[in-house]
């Protein structure tokens, strides 16, 4: 049998990629699927199609064909063990959640089976966490592993980057340039004073470093914990941001050298920080959707600090403010005026550009408070700023800063 030529091979996979992705066999690509390739296209049309997967699809509105899974779980578990045969797994995840959101599958989930064959990921956590009061006794237990799976994961991921970036801000917020002699940091001189080597000579018999500047540890400083309050909207469209900062306080709240707060929000206020040292039953305490009161969250935020000049203030939002708009900007200004460092974060996921106020957002500029989106990977660096009281990284473009 002779090989087709190059071209030929590549229109032929050229042809097959269209046929996967029109779906029907009047596509106009004229190309047949088999194997492997024929039961990946029946676990697409069963979302996406309709009539040709696992499931017999149902009707959509005007009467045209919609896709469908069936409505029992043994049905839409082996679909997914399906997919994450034939797809990778950031495929998987975004196939599970288009299944969600398209075809109405979240009373699934309160069955026990069918959250033992979903792939784990924040959004699933978010989608959990807003039907947690409809998980039946049977499905609680396997809701909080599939969200502990998901936690211990973005620990690994964040915990130690974090961790470094943190403290070693706080490490050189701590340095003095004028040190007791006993305060020195060694170390740390040294290396400052490299430039100012002498090599030997003259009655010199070794090299020396001369010590023009001194760096060391501030006494009085030493003992001041920095704080920081994440005040973070709850909201429906914010959940994985939820999930995120869930994560990210109880490893800020794992440092000695902070005092961290966790505040979630919506139209009322709850306080999680005594539950920080388990990120998963900060999660389950949150209520996801409703309204948004960010005036009022930042009132209960600004009434418990009491040392503004060290203290950091992460709002995580997109700014839809349904208190009072005025008195928002106003509190940020009164925090901004007496000392405090206020970071406005329009998202805190992997997501691309968030929906958002953009007036309130520009009206944050005007106060020199910039407000943009953020990704997990970049909080550290956002956080060692902040604390800092440097400029912050700001990442990506469109973003709206002071003025």
């Amino acid at each position: 049998m002779t090989t087709p030529p190059m071209d030929d091979r590549t229109d032929d996979e050229r042809l097959r990629r269209w046929r996967l992705v029109l779906g029907g066999e009047q596509d106009g690509t004229g190309c047949r699927l088999g194997g492997r390739d024929a039961a990946m296209d029946r676990a697409l049309a069963a979302l996406y199609r309709g009539g040709q997967g696992t499931a017999p699809a149902g009707t959509g509105r005007g009467g045209t064909r919609s896709a469908g899974l069936g409505g029992s779980a043994p049905q839409v578990a082996r679909w997914l063990g399906d997919i994450r045969e034939y797809f990778p797994t950031p495929v998987v995840q975004l196939m599970q959640q288009d299944a969600i959101d398209r075809l109405g599958l979240s009373r699934l989930l309160l069955e026990p089976e069918m959250l033992a064959a979903v792939e784990p990921d924040v959004h699933l956590v978010g989608t959990l966490l807003s039907l947690r009061h409809a998980l039946p006794e049977t499905t609680r237990e396997t809701a909080r592993a599939v969200v502990g799976r998901v936690v211990s994961d973005l620990e690994r991921r964040l915990a130690d980057r974090t961790r470094a970036a943190v403290g070693g801000a706080l490490d050189r917020t701590a340095r003095t340039e004028r040190p007791r002699h006993r305060d020195i940091d060694w170390n740390r001189t040294i290396h400052a004073n490299l430039r100012h080597y002498l090599p030997p000579g003259g009655d010199r018999t070794t090299g020396t470093v001369v010590p023009e500047r001194l760096i060391g540890y501030a006494r009085a400083r030493r003992a001041v914990r920095k704080e920081v309050i994440l005040c973070i909207d709850q909201s429906g469209s914010m959940a994985a941001s939820v999930v995120h900062s869930a994560v990210f306080g109880a490893v800020l709240a794992s440092m000695r050298s902070l005092s961290t707060r966790l505040v979630v929000f919506d139209t009322s206020v709850v306080d999680l920080t005594e539950q920080l040292t388990d990120p998963v039953d900060v999660l389950f305490a949150t209520r996801l959707g409703g309204g948004t009161d960010i005036n009022r969250a930042l009132a209960y935020c600004q009434a418990r600090i009491t040392r503004p000049g060290e203290t950091v203030v992460v709002l995580v939002s997109d700014l839809y403010e349904g208190g009072v708009r005025d008195g928002m900007l106003r509190r940020v200004a009164a925090m901004k005026a007496a000392g405090v460092q206020f970071v406005a974060l329009l998202a805190l996921s992997d997501e691309g550009a968030p929906s958002y106020d953009r007036e309130h957002a520009a009206s944050l500029g005007a106060l020199g408070v910039p407000a943009f989106a953020c990704t997990p990977d970049h909080f550290p660096e956002i956080m060692a700023a902040a604390l800092e009281r440097r400029p912050l990284p700001i990442p990506g473009e469109g973003v709206l800063g002071p003025g």
